[in-house]
């Protein structure tokens, strides 16, 4: 870890996605046992019990290949997906785009992935293994029926998922996002708890940040009613801020630094709509333990890194954490769950 930035050079010297699949090649050669976390980090949400509120979040390991090598970096969980019934290929490449400048990334990937079935193996494979790994899912591009899609992930993944993630809020599937109108939200949330089952594991639902006021309070009226276990706020954003890097007219979502706010002014709209009846996990332009703090003391439980990594490289979650526990005991606290909702 102490390499990445020997090392950094040679990955921005390649194609913004091969240097990705490069780097899931190597740690699928990396096995190894979770990390240990300093106590003061555990967290329960939904009833499981993460030994740290720092996760990975879902596009980083899409195929499930290596969850147990990310676990032995430092993550207290990992978030595998998007997961679609059917491979596909996603959308024509180049689709990943880094903004150096900027401390971004543009995609528009796609959902590609080799689908359900071969991901479910590998996850059935590492069945008994400590670490808690969630399954994000969705509906393949051409589906006739996008929310009879998410009841089929739901239900193949269930049986291999610490908890599952409904993925609503990618910009790079036309007309998905139209699956957090209220109507629709309501079917498609009835359609996964039913193929979840009684006994089956945590639902979460994953929502874009491009959302105005009567969106979010809808939303969270309907995960409310629903039940659901738990909020992720949230994907990448089709909004475009000012922006240096070469790169910033391309089309897709944006993620990293330029998120950083709208993500967290988001989280803040959760937590005031939900009115903390309703666990949230925060992603986007995360960066650093301040970064991290400042969501968990507007109402997050968990956190989650993606874009951050590119940059700052593999020991990042190790660091944020360090980092956190540092400012959790300044402000006084014992750990990390009574920082939970602080700010208020």
């Amino acid at each position: 870890m102490r390499l990445f930035p020997l090392v950094r050079p040679l990955l921005f010297s390649l194609e913004a996605e091969r240097a990705h699949r490069l780097t899931i090649d190597l740690l699928t050669h990396m096995p190894g046992r979770p990390a240990r976390h300093d106590p003061a980090l555990g967290v329960t949400v939904a009833g499981l019990d993460f030994p740290s509120p720092v996760g990975l979040a879902a596009g980083v390991d899409k195929d499930a290949e290596a969850p147990d090598a990310f676990l032995a970096l430092g993550f207290g969980f990992v978030e595998v997906g998007t997961l679609t019934p059917l491979p596909q290929a996603g959308n024509p490449r180049p689709r990943l785009f880094r903004l150096p400048e900027d401390r971004a990334v543009i995609n528009r990937m796609g959902f590609n992935n080799g689908g359900q079935e071969a991901a479910r193996a590998r996850l059935a494979h590492r069945a008994g293994r400590p670490g808690i790994v969630g399954v994000n899912v969705g509906a393949n591009k051409d589906a006739a029926d996008r929310i009879a899609d998410y009841a089929a992930g739901v239900r193949a993944m269930a049986p291999v998922a610490s908890y599952l993630t409904i993925n609503i809020s990618s910009p790079n599937t036309p007309g998905l996002r139209t699956l957090q109108e209220a109507a629709a939200l309501d079917e498609l949330l009835a359609g996964a708890i039913e193929a979840r089952g009684a006994d089956g594991p945590p639902i979460f639902l994953k929502v874009a940040p491009d959302l105005a006021t009567a969106d979010v309070d809808a939303i969270a009226r309907v995960a409310l009613d629903r039940r659901i276990d738990a909020l992720i706020v949230s994907n990448t954003t089709i909004s475009r801020p000012p922006l240096r890097s070469a790169a910033r007219d391309e089309a897709g979502g944006l993620s990293g630094a330029p998120l950083r706010d709208l993500a967290l002014e988001r989280l803040r709209d959760f937590r005031r709509a939900t009115g903390g009846a309703l666990p949230l996990v925060a992603a986007g332009g995360i960066a650093s333990g301040a970064d991290a703090y400042a969501r968990i003391k507007a109402g997050a439980s968990l956190v989650q890194l993606y874009t951050a990594l590119i940059f700052h490289g593999p020991g990042l979650a190790r660091r944020i954490e360090k980092d956190m526990m540092a400012l959790t005991k300044t402000e006084g606290h014992q750990s990390i769950r009574t920082a939970i909702g602080s700010d208020r």
